[in-house]
């Protein structure tokens, strides 16, 4: 396997750094071997994390990582910043990556591929810059067709109140839990750290071309579905219904034909991507009436406990099961096997 360092370079405690986050809780792409981070080095990233140790130092530079664990094939950058901008503090340290013979994986709209400079240093030193959101040519992509229709497993859309709360790491954990109960849940993935965990169907919706969201959507999903036939299918959600900066999840409710939905919150979250100017995340129980109108039931509701102490996080899952009448799940906290009865009462 392909042995990977994460770059942060001091946002690793972040929620820029969601895809380090991502990476560093499991990847089935890259053995990850360290973080560069200088202001948390010397800790262990998944303790820094969510209080999990998973042998995975952080370092305080690129010399530093590679003097304790030797040869590595990759560093990967591990931010997802606002408008997907390199952050300028890194070149230097992807220069040095480069020439210590690491190749350069990177997910942000900044395409080091088009950085003449790393383009001539990475030929030279005989590594490749992979840069993951770039655009696929209009040749390689597919308009939607209505084949979706002809899919007859339950397809779950896991769905946000706002970004980076959790869709993509929900989706994964639920995936895990079904595999363990032997259900196949394949997810899609729809973003760059989808892939980088090592998803085999999806695509990456920010940077596809919108006329074509709707059918690399259905492509990736009937794909699945003819060549392993699971039990049923996991749509990773993008932003949210009404995120003005990039209101997303109508297509998977629509194009991608999921008639269920696994909604998650931040219930100490008040404003959208916390910019009081975007405006209030609205009420729980207004965005499960709006997915009924799109014609899908919300499963559950799984809450993101970010700054909550662990009673809150307690009360908050009894509020919204007396205000909701559905599961409640706190997936980091408790995993996801209280949803397994409303997933196998959806399977033949």
């Amino acid at each position: 396997m392909n042995t990977a360092i994460i770059l942060t370079n001091g946002l690793l405690t972040t929620s820029d750094a969601k895809t380090a986050h991502g990476l560093i809780r499991g990847t089935e792409r890259f053995d990850i071997k360290g973080v560069i981070d200088p202001p948390t080095a010397g800790q262990d990233a998944g303790t820094l994390l969510d209080g999990r140790h998973r042998n995975i130092p952080v370092f305080d530079s690129l010399e530093a990582a590679l003097a304790e664990l030797g040869h590595v094939d990759s560093l990967i950058i591990g931010v997802a910043t606002v408008g997907g901008v390199l952050p300028v503090d890194m070149l230097d340290i992807i220069r040095n990556a480069i020439r210590q013979g690491l190749s350069v994986v990177n997910g942000l709209h900044d395409y080091l591929s088009e950085k003449p400079e790393l383009v001539a240093l990475a030929e030279q030193h005989k590594v490749t810059l992979t840069d993951i959101r770039k655009p696929k040519k209009r040749q390689d992509l597919h308009f939607w067709t209505g084949a979706i229709y002809e899919v007859p497993c339950p397809i779950i859309a896991v769905i946000g109140t706002d970004c980076a709360v959790g869709k993509r790491t929900t989706a994964r954990l639920l995936r895990q839990t079904c595999a363990a109960v032997g259900i196949s849940a394949p997810m899609i993935y729809t973003g760059q750290t989808g892939w980088l965990q090592g998803g085999q169907y999806g695509f990456v919706f920010d940077s596809t071309l919108n006329d074509f969201v709707s059918g690399e959507l259905e492509h990736a999903i009937v794909s699945c579905w003819e060549e392993t036939r699971p039990d049923l299918i996991l749509l990773e959600g993008q932003s949210a219904l009404r995120n003005p900066s990039g209101p997303c999840g109508p297509e998977l409710l629509i194009s991608g034909n999921a008639r269920h939905v696994i909604l998650v919150h931040a219930p100490k979250r008040k404003y959208f991507d916390n910019e009081a100017h975007w405006g209030e995340i609205p009420p729980v129980e207004t965005e499960i009436a709006l997915i009924r109108l799109y014609g899908a039931q919300v499963l559950a509701l799984a809450l993101n406990t970010e700054g909550c102490t662990a009673s809150e996080a307690l009360a908050f899952q009894q509020q919204y099961r007396d205000l909701l009448g559905i599961p409640v799940l706190l997936p980091l906290e408790q995993g996801m096997e209280a949803i397994l009865p409303a997933i196998k009462a959806l399977l033949p």
